[in-house]
């Protein structure tokens, strides 16, 4: 195979760099199916891959990016053939495997999923990590008994972002009273409103500042992609037998709660995993967002060329990015 190209990060002692280099199959992880890429999408673990504190990869050089599709050039595997439109979302990739942020990739077939009809190689990851959280999200709350019920509306935090407009998007859907949290409400309520929201919110105006441990009454279940600070002040508001889905980071790792809202109301915390989620839950959702949660079609999503990666990546470093943003090869 000729060489290709494939963004690199890499650190020695105090330098860091990040760049778009040349490179062979050589250079990338072990692995019985090679793919050539189509489209890939940046995610918030892809900024922490690029940050050289970001925590994610440890060991350098590296290609980041955990989530691509595209058509399979050679595989040792039954599963796989030439010609096969597929996608990797998931396990090492892009962190200690190399990964998507390349022309070409070379990945074990245990990983690589065929494209469930009718969605696209694009398509695929328009959802990516960020559908797959956010399908595993809702599956939490309907799980726990949470269903469509108007008198109990639903929270969404971080609602712009990839995870939570999808999430808004699949509840409402669904038929469920969903409310979005978001700290751009000046900008992107109607856009919000656009994707089901039937009320949008920013942090304060829901909490107004409660510092107690049980509050009123308010939300069934709250999906939230933040973490932090903002999953703490909310989880006073949830409702006797509410749950709180939990997937992000970006506002901190720490939860400051008490016991009330577990012992007196009964309420579930429940983490949510799209990293090694087992193949059965996998190919549950993505059966759902494929077919009666399909939401791909309306989703806020840009498209970016890959030799200008470096932008929408960025933007997701600034704060300043919103929903989805796909990278075309």
């Amino acid at each position: 195979m000729k060489p290709f190209k494939a963004y690199v990060v890499n650190k020695h002692d105090d330098s860091f760099t990040r760049s778009i280099q040349t490179v062979s199959l050589e250079d990338l992880s072990p692995g019985n199916v090679i793919i050539k890429t189509a489209y890939s999408s940046i995610n918030y673990k892809d900024t922490l891959a690029v940050n050289p504190k970001g925590g994610v990869i440890r060991n350098y050089p590296m290609i980041p990016g955990i989530d691509a599709s595209g058509i399979v050039v050679e595989s040792t595997s039954d599963m796989f053939n030439p010609g096969d439109p597929v996608f990797v979302i998931g396990y090492e990739f892009g962190v200690s495997h190399t990964g998507a942020f390349s022309e070409y990739i070379r990945i074990p077939s245990t990983w690589v999923k065929h494209i469930p009809a009718p969605l696209s190689l694009k398509d695929i990851m328009k959802y990516g990590t960020a559908g797959l959280t956010a399908g595993l999200s809702v599956q939490a709350l309907l799980d726990h008994g949470i269903t469509p019920d108007h008198s109990n509306p639903i929270l969404v935090t971080g609602a712009t972002g990839g995870v939570g407009s999808i999430a808004l998007s699949i509840l409402s859907k669904l038929g469920f009273n969903v409310h979005a949290l978001t700290r751009k409400k000046d900008t992107e309520a109607s856009r919000l409103l656009s994707l089901g929201a039937s009320q949008v919110y920013t942090l304060e105006e829901i909490t107004h500042n409660n510092t107690k441990p049980l509050a009123k009454q308010t939300y069934h279940g709250i999906v939230d992609t933040v973490g932090g600070d903002i999953a703490s002040a909310l989880i006073p508001f949830l409702h006797y037998k509410g749950v709180m889905t939990l997937c992000g980071q970006v506002g901190g790792v720490q939860l400051n709660t008490t016991v009330f809202p577990l012992i007196l109301r009964g309420i579930t915390l429940a983490g949510i995993d799209a990293v090694y989620c087992d193949d059965t839950m996998r190919d549950l959702i993505w059966h759902k967002l494929a077919h009666e949660w399909r939401v791909v079609d309306t989703l806020i999503s840009q498209e970016e060329s890959f030799e200008d990666i470096d932008t929408p990546i960025s933007k997701l470093v600034e704060g300043t990015h919103t929903g989805r943003t796909i990278v075309h090869f």
